[in-house]
Parts: C-alpha cells; structure tokens; sequence
C-alpha cells in the first residue's frame, strides 16, 4: 500500500502517525493493498481556494477528499481491487480551532479529519441522517480501534513512567 503524506502547512505535524492511521483506516476497511493514497496538510489560504473552487463555500475547511479510482470497501474475506484511492487534504489551523472548541488533542482532531476523509473518498457520506449515522458510526468505530492499538504500542524508555519506586 502507498501513502504518501506532505506537509505543506508549516505546522509540525506526524506524518509517520497518519500515515500509518491511514494504513490501519484501509486495512479494516479492506481495501487491497496495493491501493494508493495521498494526505496533503496545508496551510488556510490553499484550503480556502480548494474550499471555494470545489465547494463553493467561503473560507477554509477542515478537510476535503478527492477520490480517484472510486475503490470500494470489500467484502467478508476478499479486498478491494487495486488502485489510486485519492487524496485527503487537511489544514492543521482550522483542525486546531476545532479541536479546541471540541475539547480534545490537536492530535485527535488530525486523526479524526485523516478517517473521515478516506470514509469519503470510499464512497461513505453525511448529507442525509442514515448516511450521517452510518458514516460517523464506523468513523466513530475505527478511531476507538486505532486508539485501542496505539495503547498496545511500546513506548520508548523515556516516555514510560518511572514504576521503580
């Protein structure tokens, strides 16, 4: 699986964590592994042009999808075909806003964004109420799962609480 993630926001960001919350996005989602996908982190001015261009909605977003080859989950026991998936577009500031607002990491606003963006670009949508409780629901589902294995993760010694007393 290829994922390609750039930041092109000037905000320090973990590109090695999304890209690797991607790759545990796509694999639950069963999507072949050979699927293609790429992350871009800007800054507000190119989300608003995006925003305004594609959209048609003033100012910045937090994050669009640009999907490419239409590839759909699999189902029970197979994957989906290979392909280029698309592109996620996040913008940290207006992530950073929210996360404040919501109450919770600039982290986990970025990851939340990161998985409601490739739930997208899978065909998955919020315009109508069954859509919105389908898609946040296994949005929902999948962060708790991402979460749950990167609690699992050893973390390195100096990060590990001191437990000899």
């Amino acid at each position: 699986m290829s994922i390609d993630v750039a930041n092109e926001s000037g905000v320090s960001a973990d590109e090695m964590r999304l890209a690797r919350l991607a790759r545990f996005v796509l694999d639950a989602m069963r999507i072949h592994p050979l699927a293609e996908l790429s992350i871009v982190l800007v800054d507000e001015e190119p989300m608003t042009e995006l925003h305004v261009r594609w959209m048609d909605e003033p100012g910045p977003t937090d994050v669009l999808s640009f999907p490419m080859d239409e590839l759909r989950p699999g189902g029970p026991g197979r994957t989906s075909d290979p392909g280029m998936l698309g592109d996620v577009i996040i913008c940290p500031q207006v992530a950073a806003r929210q996360a404040e607002k919501a109450g919770h990491g600039e982290q986990d606003e970025i990851d939340l964004l990161c998985t409601h963006g490739i739930l997208h670009l899978l065909g998955y949508d919020h315009a109508e109420p069954d859509e919105h409780k389908e898609m946040f629901g296994l949005q929902g589902e999948l962060l708790a799962a991402w979460r749950h294995d990167l609690e699992k993760e050893p973390r390195p010694a100096d990060d590990r609480e001191d437990t000899a007393r």
